[in-house]
């Protein structure tokens, strides 16, 4: 189908030919473009908006042909939340809680720690009520709990979230795993230490400890000293090594004491070289070999992951790394499990487990939710290695001999001890207690309870979906109109939702279609179809509605205006063309001429165009208002060049940019042009309400009176000003200023006016003009509502100064003439300061309102340390170079730091230069410079030149917009993306004062609006993964801290 616009060009196109007052039937049909072809289905990719006819691509080819049972409904089937038959049961992730599942699944398999911990007492689930939901308390009863799900749960995967929530962990915070493994049996061993069975006691001593000794032997007297110590993993480091035996190898090899290493020896009293190695003697029944991947980088100041390949055996023997081996002690071990960290950061990743099922020896991957069998009998770790490969890697993976695996990615070895085959087949059976099977079936009611519910629900939208189906088919075959058929016309979103299941069908609304004469509206055809009269019945009489829009609906009297209008567009082009060559001729003598505004002949053939659009609004309804926004808009792109924004705004009317405020020929002939009388007759015909000005008519006096007044009271203003300026001379120049840090002679008092007061005169003395003249003092702003004087002498040495000025009693008595006064405030001093050192009194009047001012101090604090989008600036801090030591100094100057500080722009090397407006620049003590007015200058009690309030930003210093509520480490991210300095290598200081607590929030580390932080950057490294880390890592480390596992 032909685009939009074509449409719509063809369905006005007999315009050119036809009058509005010869308008037929078969014209408005035309407008209505009721005999255009409708599309057929295939031909359109979406719906043609300018066809009414077309009803293709508005949501029925989801209708037609046969559908899919499940494309009815967005509800799951329930049995894929079932578990299938001979599997396991998968553990939720929380958020970043992989590593709890990990271990949580290779425990479950211990088969004797779960026969050990079902044994357990437990009064409470034992008596529970299977009517209320169990709720355990102790970790011996979350994990017997849990594991009794794990084992009979009909559920494919099951929460831990009680588990986690007893012991306090954050699951949104990813922790060491090899920590939480530590932790988690030391806290399942004091548990179990209360139980009464010893027994049960002695289960985690007896699965995973085991006992060595650190032994050091004296090289002087052979004197050996052992350490007997227990042990629940072996703790390797992989680096620099490519298997296990390495590994263990370098863990109880020898170590040299010497130098300053040595050892104090009992025998010999004093320190000797010594050697020292640790010695196993006993191992548990299954041994953790813990792989230390996650190592402590110096240089980053952070951990970081090795992605060392280490291989291992399926069977390990470990009596060549005994001490002495016991007759019935065991040696051989069995690869159990293998627990994975997929990812390159120490930070990020995530945790899977590799388990062998004791009962059947197949190997299993645990994936949280998901557990997938490996298929035969064999642990495969070639998928996971593949996954980790996240960069390119320098080392490929070496071959593994036969009974070997090959991993970059394991970081813990689980071994059990070899036994012999049992011909009990029950032996590795583990039985479920009666009192945990109650809660496992209760659960599992309540899981098929939701089974079926769901099933319900999804069978219910089945049923709906099944219906809509037929309803489409039946009435979509209805919609297309035969030709000589009554129709009607329907809303195209209307229409979409109905065909979109999602969307809850309401009834029809047409009343946004209505023209103002109550009839579909000729503009608003693009938004609705034409469908047949037998299908708009069954519509409206199933989902109700309207007003209902048929064939009598087409409105003949808009289709007359938009043809005039568009008749008028037509003949507008040819006049503009005319009137443009006819303004250009010359007027001819004794040819009348008519005044016209510049800007109205500019855009007069725009305003034509708003003039016969604001027409064809008047007869639409209230939703016609968009369509002559439209309209407008593409008037103005159709035929602009236009008037500004502002100009456009204020005329509306041909020349109304000449008329004056009293209806006459405005007096700023700049603004206006004559033009010949052809000129005239042709703007006018579009215009007939425009004002008309003769060549011969005057200008408005009253404009003529106003402006003679205006000049008169310009040269008032500059006599005024001009007189003011030689009383107040020294106020206006800012010279010969009473300071007070240094009471000036021959007067006790000083007057006291705003700053805003001066400011403001000072503006009218310079620009009399255009300032108007100030008549009042205002010095209620500086007092509070008691009348009581809101500053004391000592706060306006300090920096409230710059709220005041200071005059002499001669400038006052003359401003006391000059303006009105409210109240006079004068400062007194008593008892000038002298030579034995008297100190000088200084009151108000009025005097202070202590309460008020209080208040006040209270407030700006409380603004200090809530301030939000305020600004700081970040200033870098560089390293000089470390002066040489000579022979008589132990050490280096203390001054290692300064500041770097840049000029500010212009500024000069001399300490102190004159300009030409009489301010004075002064070199200040931290080498940068500023620009001081004499009036603002302060002297402090020492006698130094305090630095104007105002900051002046220097090159190479960075603004940074800050709220007090924001932490200290989020400011050091900013300063990252500002100076390119990663967090750890930041800091940062405060007029001297460090700033270490990232939690701690602006406000509290005392930084405030207008602060200057000094960044003193250590060392940038080349290590950006690293980098990558630490933002990661985003707060300092605190592991467990705060958690069950430490007993909190």
């Amino acid at each position: 189908m032909a685009p939009r616009l074509q449409l719509e060009k063809a369905a006005w196109r007999w315009v050119e030919t036809v009058k509005p007052e010869d308008i037929g039937r078969e014209h408005v049909e035309l407008s209505y473009r009721v005999n255009v072809p409708a599309c057929r289905r295939g031909t359109c990719r979406r719906n043609c908006k300018g066809n009414p006819n077309c009803l293709v691509g508005i949501g029925e080819q989801a209708w037609l042909g046969e559908i899919d049972e499940n494309a009815f409904h967005n509800i799951d089937d329930p049995n894929s939340e079932r578990r299938d038959k001979n599997t396991f049961v998968g553990l939720t992730n929380l958020g970043a809680t992989c590593y709890v599942n990990t271990f949580l699944q290779v425990w479950f398999h211990n088969l004797e720690l779960r026969r050990s911990l079902y044994l357990c007492q437990n009064p409470r689930a034992q008596d529970h009520n299977i009517q209320l939901d169990y709720e355990p308390e102790s970790i011996c009863e979350h994990l017997q709990y849990l594991f009794a799900l794990l084992q009979n749960s009909n559920r494919r995967y099951i929460d831990p979230s009680g588990l986690v929530k007893a012991l306090g962990l954050d699951t949104g915070q990813q922790q060491d795993a090899q920590e939480f493994s530590k932790l988690f049996l030391s806290l399942l061993e004091d548990t179990l230490s209360k139980q009464k069975s010893t027994t049960l006691q002695n289960i985690i001593q007896r699965q995973f400890c085991g006992q060595f000794s650190y032994v050091t032997v004296c090289n002087q007297c052979g004197r050996a000293s052992p350490l007997p110590s227990r042990f629940y993993e072996l703790e390797l480091n992989i680096q620099g090594h490519k298997n296990l035996n390495e590994c263990i190898t370098e863990f109880l090899k020898e170590e040299k004491l010497d130098g300053d290493n040595r050892y104090f020896c009992e025998s010999c009293q004093n320190k000797q070289c010594a050697t020292r190695r640790i010695k196993l003697h006993s191992l548990p029944r299954t041994l953790n070999l813990q792989l230390m991947r996650f190592v402590f980088d110096r240089t980053t100041g952070h951990k970081k992951k090795l992605n060392t390949f280490i291989s291992f055996p399926e069977q390990l023997d470990m009596g060549p790394f005994l001490e002495t081996p016991q007759g019935n002690q065991q040696c051989v071990y069995e690869l159990s499990a293998v627990l994975i960290h997929r990812g390159v950061s120490a930070y990020s990743g995530h945790y899977i487990a590799h388990v062998k099922d004791a009962r059947t020896s197949d190997w299993y991957k645990f994936n949280d939710e998901e557990i997938e069998k490996m298929e035969g009998k064999k642990l495969q770790l070639g998928i996971e290695e593949d996954i980790a490969e996240t960069v390119k890697s320098q080392t490929r993976k070496p071959k593994c001999s036969k009974g070997y695996h090959c991993s970059r990615n394991a970081y813990m070895l689980v071994y059990k001890v070899q036994e012999e085959e049992s011909t009990d087949p029950t032996a590795n059976d583990v039985q479920v207690p009666g009192f945990l099977q109650r809660l496992v079936d209760q659960d599992n009611h309540k899981f098929e309870e939701w089974c079926t519910e769901m099933a319900e629900m999804r069978r219910q939208s089945v049923d709906k979906g099944k219906a809509k189906h037929e309803e489409v088919k039946e009435l979509y075959e209805l919609l297309p109109v035969q030709d000589g058929q009554p129709y009607e016309f329907v809303p195209l979103e209307w229409l979409k939702k109905w065909l979109d299941d999602s969307t809850a069908t309401k009834e029809m609304d047409n009343s946004l279609f209505l023209c103002s004469h109550g009839k579909l509206h000729p503009d608003k055809v693009g938004e609705a179809k034409r469908v047949s009269m037998a299908a708009a019945h069954i519509l409206y009489q199933r989902y109700g509605g309207g007003p209902r829009l048929d064939g009598s609906s087409l409105c003949r009297e808009c289709v007359s205006q938009r043809c005039r209008v568009l008749r008028l567009k037509n003949q507008l082009n040819e006049d503009y063309r005319e009137v443009t060559n006819l303004v250009k001729r010359t007027l001819g003598s004794g040819e009348e001429g008519y005044w016209v505004g510049k800007s109205s002949l500019r855009s007069w053939r725009q305003l034509a165009m708003e003039q016969l659009e604001e027409d064809e609004q008047e007869t639409m309804h209230g939703s016609g208002q968009t369509n002559g926004q439209a309209a407008h808009s593409r008037i103005n792109k159709e035929y602009g060049p236009h008037l500004p924004e502002d100009s456009e705004e204020a005329m509306k009317t041909f020349n109304e940019d000449i008329l004056c405020t009293h209806g006459g020929l405005s007096i700023l002939e700049t603004e206006r042009r004559l033009v010949p009388s052809a000129v005239w007759i042709k703007v006018r015909a579009y215009f007939p309400k425009a004002p008309e000005f003769t060549q011969r008519q005057l200008p408005c006096g009253q404009c003529l009176t106003l402006e003679q007044e205006e000049k008169d009271n310009e040269a008032v203003s500059k006599m005024m000003a001009q007189d003011q300026k030689n009383q107040l001379l020294n106020l206006f120049q800012e010279k010969n200023r009473p300071l007070l840090t240094k009471w000036p002679q021959g007067t006790d008092t000083l007057f006291i006016v705003p700053m805003f007061f001066v400011d403001e005169w000072k503006k009218f003395i310079r620009r009399p003009t255009k300032s108007s003249p100030v008549s009042s003092v205002g010095n209620s702003l500086l007092l509070c509502p008691h009348g009581g004087f809101m500053f004391t002498y000592e706060s306006l040495i300090n920096g409230d100064f710059q709220h005041v000025a200071l005059l002499w009693p001669s400038e006052w008595e003359v401003i006391s003439k000059l303006f009105i006064v409210d109240q006079a405030i004068s400062l007194h001093c008593s008892g000038p300061e002298t030579a034995t050192g008297t100190t000088p009194q200084y009151t108000t009047q009025p005097e202070l309102c202590w309460e008020c001012r209080e208040g006040f101090i209270f407030q700006q604090q409380r603004d200090l340390r809530e301030y939000t989008q305020a600004t700081i600036y970040v200033r870098k801090v560089v390293k000089e170079a470390a002066p040489e030591l000579n022979a008589s100094s132990s050490e280096a100057e203390p001054e290692e730091e300064k500041e770097e500080l840049p000029k500010a722009d212009g500024e000069g090397e001399s300490d102190f230069s004159q300009s030409e407006d009489g301010a004075k620049r002064a070199k200040m003590s931290d080498g940068s410079a500023a620009t001081l007015s004499t009036g603002a200058m302060i002297m402090g009690r020492s006698g130094s030149i305090r630095r104007s309030t105002r900051h002046r930003k220097l090159r190479g210093e960075k603004a940074l917009i800050v709220s007090a509520s924001q932490t200290l480490k989020e400011l050091k991210i900013q300063i990252m993306h500002a100076f390119s300095v990663a967090p750890f290598d930041q800091n940062l200081s405060i007029e001297g004062k460090g700033l270490t607590d990232d939690s701690a929030s602006l406000g509290s580390l005392g930084v405030i609006p207008e602060s200057i932080v000094c960044l003193k950057a250590d060392e940038p490294i080349a290590d950006y993964a690293a980098m990558d880390d630490v933002y990661q890592v985003g707060m300092p480390e605190e592991g467990f801290k705060g958690t069950g596992l430490l007993g909190h």
